[in-house]
């Protein structure tokens, strides 16, 4: 059978799933253990007992059956009345019978009634106040009788204590569950914090603890954490060697092409700067996200100064909306970096950027829109790898750079926990730009 439909209602925490499993089995036992020993247990035992303090009364009853007066009655019964520790009275011609309130965790009462009722027939109403004393009130032929007698006589002493026992000691020992149960996933959660850090560019500290699996589990992610970091470090390291080494040929190439003819250099010379700008891109892009630590940033000012840094280098930019407040937790080089490459390609394709922020509890998103051709919706995914040229989706007359301008956004909004969206700009009508963080 499918438990699809249940999923929608079930919790999504670890920590009450865990609470859920501990708690339904108890209260379910306790379910059980009540209404079986209720229905089964006390319901069989009261009747007994019921019964039996009955044939007691009618043996009252018929004794007094041969009296003319009530004070002969009285005396003809009254030492079965004393053998059967029971006291008895007629009630006065105005008098009502005292029926007082009864407890309100006095369960098996209304069953007692229930009984005296079917084995009394002439029985006039039943008086439980107390678990000490019961007052029966039966019609005769002399006026309305009253029985007094221990209320233990009618059913077990004190029949609620069982539940709550039951229900006290399930308190205490689910109480004590939660404390082991929440040291045991306190270990969980401190590695599942670490490893989104980690996913958001963050190096948190993290010792493995709890139990074997967890150990297991928090080990494996610092040598997971260990050789990403290696890794990226390599990376680093040898795109950084690789173009550190190429700019001595290229500047000794530029040398020699200065001493060469005009006309013959000029080629030669787009190709040497061609070469530069593909080394720069490479140094940006082995840098990526990795420079500088997070910190706490007011991203609204942030884009201010990256829009006025635009400005000032002759690009038409402008951060036309903000919506939200609050500080995140970025690298603000990183980011720089991201989003001047969203406007230059913005401004490069197109002739403005629209540069927008909008803040909510949970994440921010910073958005770059231009006027340009945009990219097609099947060519968005092929964009944003490394090195992809989509010569025909763009404009060509300002250069087509070297396919890295979006790789290195997207890998500067991975190594945040985040990333890159493309669209079509609804206001421009060219291509929108997201980059989507959590907080």
């Amino acid at each position: 059978m499918s438990t699809l439909w249940l999923k929608p209602y079930m919790p999504r925490s670890l920590y009450v799933r865990a609470a859920l499993i501990l708690v339904l089995p108890v209260v379910v036992l306790l379910l059980v253990v009540g209404v079986a020993f209720l229905q089964k247990h006390l319901e069989d035992v009261t009747e007994q007992m019921t019964r039996a303090a009955s044939r007691e009364v009618m043996l009252v009853l018929d004794v007094m059956g041969d009296a003319e007066t009530q004070q002969e009655a009285l005396a003809a019964v009254r030492p079965d009345l004393q053998s059967l520790e029971m006291n008895a009275r007629f009630l006065g011609l105005n008098e009502e019978p005292s029926l007082g309130g009864r407890r309100w965790y006095d369960f098996i009462a209304p069953q007692v009634e229930a009984d005296l009722q079917t084995m009394l027939p002439n029985l006039l109403a039943v008086a439980l106040p107390s678990g000490q004393e019961a007052r029966l009130y039966i019609q005769t032929n002399l006026g309305v009788l009253e029985l007094i007698f221990d209320r233990r006589r009618l059913s077990p002493s004190a029949p609620h204590q069982l539940i709550v026992t039951m229900v006290f000691f399930a308190v205490i020992m689910t109480s004590i569950s939660f404390l082991y149960m929440r040291n045991q996933l306190r270990p969980i959660t401190r590695l599942a914090e670490a490893a989104q850090a980690f996913g958001r560019g963050r190096v948190v500290p993290y010792a493995p603890g709890g139990a074997v699996e967890v150990r297991a589990a928090g080990s494996a992610f610092l040598d997971m954490r260990a050789r990403i970091e290696r890794q990226m470090e390599q990376r680093t390291m040898m795109l950084s060697g690789v173009s550190h080494d190429l700019r001595t040929p290229l500047t000794r190439l530029k040398l020699g092409l200065s001493m060469l003819p005009e006309d013959e250099a000029a080629p030669l010379k787009q190709d040497v700067d061609e070469m530069q700008l593909l080394l720069d891109a490479f140094l940006e892009f082995s840098r990526g996200a990795s420079e500088g630590i997070p910190e706490t940033v007011e991203p609204t000012a942030l884009l201010e100064q990256i829009v006025k840094d635009a400005r000032r280098a002759g690009h038409k930019a402008e951060l036309i909306s903000v919506e939200g407040e609050g500080t995140v937790m970025l690298r603000p080089t990183a980011i720089r970096r991201a989003v001047e490459n969203l406007i230059g390609n913005a401004v490069r394709y197109g002739n403005r950027a629209d540069v927008s922020l909008s803040i909510s509890p949970k994440s921010f998103r910073i958005r770059v829109e231009d006027d340009g051709p945009g990219i097609p919706l099947d060519q968005r995914t092929e964009a944003i790898k490394p090195f992809s040229r989509l010569d025909p989706a763009r404009n060509q007359n300002q250069g087509s750079g070297v396919g890295l301008g979006l790789a290195i956004v997207s890998d500067i909004a991975r190594a945040h926990g985040g990333v890159l969206r493309l669209s079509e700009s609804e206001r421009l009508g060219g291509l929108c730009a997201d980059i989507i963080i959590g907080r």
